[in-house]
């Protein structure tokens, strides 16, 4: 059996750019960035989130920009990505792990794990979600526990949701334009 180099190149680079979609996501939510989480959905995109939301993608970029006022910070993470390139359309199983700290003074540490079920096209050149479903796997609540804020990483920055997170002033790259 004969690799055709060309196409190995390009899928590798097709599911390179999906991953980089992916990771973008996960930093558009955790920064509250809602003109780059916009920018990870083509035009017509649904999300499908079970009983919390189902709809356009755009009503979803909304519930983040409302729901995230009741969180301090989250870390959306993402470990297993698998993708299927089939020329400008791709399917991919991303095993991802959200963490949530609420505010106020009885606050928790939510910490859900699943995966989304993604389909995607490239458009113009460019990938864009255009369906996402997800999964709920596994979850956990506790109470934050203040003392390991205070005690364990006293005197380290804290990251942000918003445009005031260190990375917008170190990373030139990730600065708002």
């Amino acid at each position: 059996m004969s690799i055709d180099s060309t196409d190995t190149l390009r899928t590798l680079a097709d599911k390179q750019a999906l991953l980089e979609l992916v990771l973008t996501y996960c930093r558009a939510v955790d920064r509250r960035d809602l003109t780059l989480l916009q920018s990870v959905y083509h035009e017509g995109a649904v999300e499908d989130r079970g009983g919390i939301y189902h709809g356009p993608a755009q009503g979803f970029v909304d519930l983040v920009a409302s729901d995230g006022a009741n969180y301090e910070i989250t870390m959306h993470r993402i470990s297993n990505a698998l993708f299927v390139v089939d020329g400008d359309s791709a399917e991919g199983e991303i095993y991802a792990e959200a963490y949530h700290r609420t505010r106020g003074d009885n606050a928790m540490e939510i910490t859900a794990a699943g995966r989304y079920l993604d389909r995607y096209e490239r458009r113009n050149g460019r990938w864009g979600v255009v369906f996402r479903a997800a999964t709920l796997d596994r979850c956990e609540m506790r109470p934050v526990d203040k003392a390991a804020y205070a005690q364990f990483v006293a005197g380290s920055v804290a990251g942000e949701s918003g445009p005031g997170d260190l990375s917008y002033q170190v990373l030139k790259h990730f600065q708002r334009r």
